[in-house]
C-alpha cells in the first residue's frame, strides 16, 4: 500500500481518483490547490504525487519544482486537459515521472502509470539498499581482519562514513591507516568524488605549502604556471593528510584556517577559493604527548581529532596474521603466475610467533618474498621459503646477526639484500636472466618480477 497525494482544483476529479485508488489499497489524500499541496509536502512524506498542471494559485510545474527542491525521490505525475509537446518536455526535464492527458480513460491510464511508477520506485530503493550494503561491507572486503579490534574498527567506519566529521587515524607505520581512510571515503556520500592523499612528512614546509594550497604563476622562483593545490583538487571529496604529526606549527595554523573557514588561498593569490572537503588525517606519533611538549598546536589537535580511530599493531591481533597471510598469498600467486596452494604448519607457526615490527606492510613483503622463493606450481610455503629475519637462521643454519642498538630500517635492508642477490646472480650468469633465476632457485617469472621492482 502506498501513500498518495492528489492535487487538482476540480473537486469531483479528486473524489473520483480517491475512490479509485483506495479500492486498490492505497492511502489517498486530496487537496484543491497548489499552495495547500506545498504545505502537505512540507509536513508529510508521500510515496507518489499526482497533480494537475493548470491551477489558479500555483501551477503543477511550479509545484513540481518545489517538490524536487525538497529532495523527495518519490514519483511525481502531472495530468492536464490541455496537452502540448512543449509542456510535456518541460515536465519531464524537471523530473516528472510521467505526463498524462485527461481523457475518458484517465482513471485507467493513471492506475497503470501509478503502478509502474511505484514499481520503479521500489526497484530504485532496493538498488539503493543493495548499494548501501555493498558499501557498508566495503571495509570487510578490503580491511582484512577477524580480530575483535578490527571488527570494532569496521563498525566505526560504517558508523562515521555517512557524516562529514573529521577523523584522526592513529597507529604504527604499516598498520593500514590509509586503507581505513579509503574505506571511510568509499562508504561515504562523497564516494564518487576524489580521494586525494598526501604524506606531510615527505615534503619540506615550503614545498608542502605549495602542494597543499597551489600557487599562481610568479608566486616564487620556478613557479612558471598556475597550479591547483591538492586541497582544491579534493573539492567535494576526501583529503587524506598522512603523517599529520610531521607538520610545523605554522602549517598547522594554515590548515586550521582551512578547516574553520572552508577556504584556501593559493600562494601568490589575492583571493580565497571556497572548498568543501572532508579531512581525514593520520599519524604514527603520540599527538597528545606532542601537545603537552609544545610540539603540536592544541587547537589544531582538537580540530582534527573529532573522531579518533586507533589501528592496533599486528602483534596485538595475532588472530589476523593467518588471514592476512593467505590474502597476500593469493595476491602474489596471481601476480607471479604461481600455483602455490597454502602454508605448511611450520611456516604458519613462524608467521604467528614473529613480532612484526613493520606490521601488515612487513607481512605483505614477507609473503611476496616467500611466493617468489617457492616452486612454480602447486607447492606449499615452507619455513625455508620465508625471509631469514622470520626464521632466525641463515641458509647455513647460523643465527642472524643482532639488530644494532639504534635499530634498522627493515624494509630498506631487505630490499637492499634482495637487490644485491639479483645483481650477483646476473654477474655470475653473465647477464643471462634465465640462468640467474636458476641460481636463485626461483622461476624466470619471479626473477622478472623482482628485476622490474628494483629497476634492474
Amino acid at each position: 500500500m502506498a501513500r498518495l497525494l492528489v492535487v487538482d482544483d476540480e473537486k469531483s476529479l479528486c473524489q473520483m481518483l480517491e475512490i479509485a485508488f483506495r479500492k486498490d489499497g492505497h492511502s489517498v489524500e486530496t487537496v484543491l490547490s497548489g499552495q495547500a499541496a506545498k504545505k502537505k509536502i512540507e509536513s508529510q512524506v508521500y510515496d507518489l504525487v499526482i497533480s494537475d498542471i493548470r491551477m489558479p494559485d500555483l501551477s503543477g510545474i511550479e509545484l513540481l519544482k518545489f517538490f524536487c527542491e525538497t529532495r523527495n525521490p518519490a514519483p511525481f505525475i502531472l495530468i492536464t486537459a490541455y496537452a502540448s509537446m512543449e509542456t510535456a518536455i518541460d515536465a519531464l526535464n524537471l523530473g516528472a515521472y510521467q505526463y498524462v492527458i485527461k481523457t475518458d480513460k484517465l482513471v485507467e491510464q493513471l492506475k497503470l502509470t501509478v503502478n509502474r511508477a511505484l514499481q520503479h520506485s521500489a526497484l530504485r530503493e532496493e538498488n539503493a539498499r543493495l548499494r548501501h550494503e555493498m558499501l557498508r561491507d566495503f571495509a570487510s572486503s578490503n580491511i582484512i581482519g577477524q580480530s575483535r579490534q578490527m571488527q570494532s574498527i569496521l563498525q566505526t567506519v560504517r558508523t562515521v562514513a555517512p557524516n562529514d566529521s573529521t577523523v584522526l587515524i592513529t597507529g604504527e607505520s604499516g598498520t593500514g591507516k590509509e586503507l581505513v581512510a579509503k574505506a571511510i571515503h568509499e562508504a561515504s556520500k562523497c564516494r564518487e568524488k576524489p580521494f586525494v592523499a598526501i604524506n606531510c612528512g615527505a615534503f619540506p614546509e615550503t614545498l608542502l605549502e605549495s602542494e597543499l594550497f597551489g600557487h599562481l604563476k610568479g608566486a616564487y622562483t620556478g613557479a612558471d604556471t598556475n597550479r591547483k593545490g591538492i586541497i582544491e583538487s579534493a573539492n567535494g571529496g576526501t583529503l587524506f593528510l598522512d603523517e599529520i604529526g610531521e607538520t610545523s606549527p605554522t602549517m598547522q595554523v594554515k590548515l586550521l584556517r582551512v578547516l574553520q573557514e572552508r577556504k584556501v588561498r593559493p600562494l601568490g593569490g589575492g583571493s580565497d577559493v571556497s572548498i568543501d572537503v572532508r579531512l581525514i588525517a593520520s599519524t604514527n606519533r603520540d599527538l597528545k604527548r606532542m601537545v603537552g611538549a609544545g610540539q603540536f598546536r592544541e587547537d589544531f589537535y582538537y580540530r582534527i581529532s573529532v573522531i579518533p580511530i586507533h589501528v592496533p599493531p599486528l602483534r596485538e591481533r595475532p588472530d589476523d596474521i593467518g588471514l592476512l597471510a593467505r590474502h597476500f598469498l593469493r595476491k602474489f600467486c596471481l601476480q607471479m603466475g604461481k600455483g602455490v596452494l597454502d602454508f605448511n604448519q611450520d611456516a604458519l607457526d613462524a608467521l604467528g610467533q614473529y613480532r612484526w615490527p613493520g606490521n601488515v606492510r612487513e607481512l605483505e613483503n614477507a609473503i611476496e618474498y616467500a611466493v617468489a622463493m617457492c616452486g612454480e606450481r602447486g607447492g606449499r610455503i615452507c619455513l625455508e621459503h620465508l625471509p631469514q629475519s622470520l626464521t632466525g637462521m641463515t641458509p647455513s643454519g647460523e643465527a642472524v646477526a643482532e639488530i644494532p642498538a639504534e635499530g634498522l630500517d627493515f624494509e630498506s635492508r631487505i630490499a637492499q639484500i634482495e637487490k644485491q642477490y639479483l645483481l650477483a646472480a646476473l654477474r655470475a650468469s653473465e647477464g643471462v636472466r634465465t640462468h640467474a633465476a636458476e641460481l636463485l632457485r626461483m622461476s624466470y617469472r619471479s626473477f622478472r618480477h623482482y628485476a622490474k621492482k628494483y629497476d634492474i
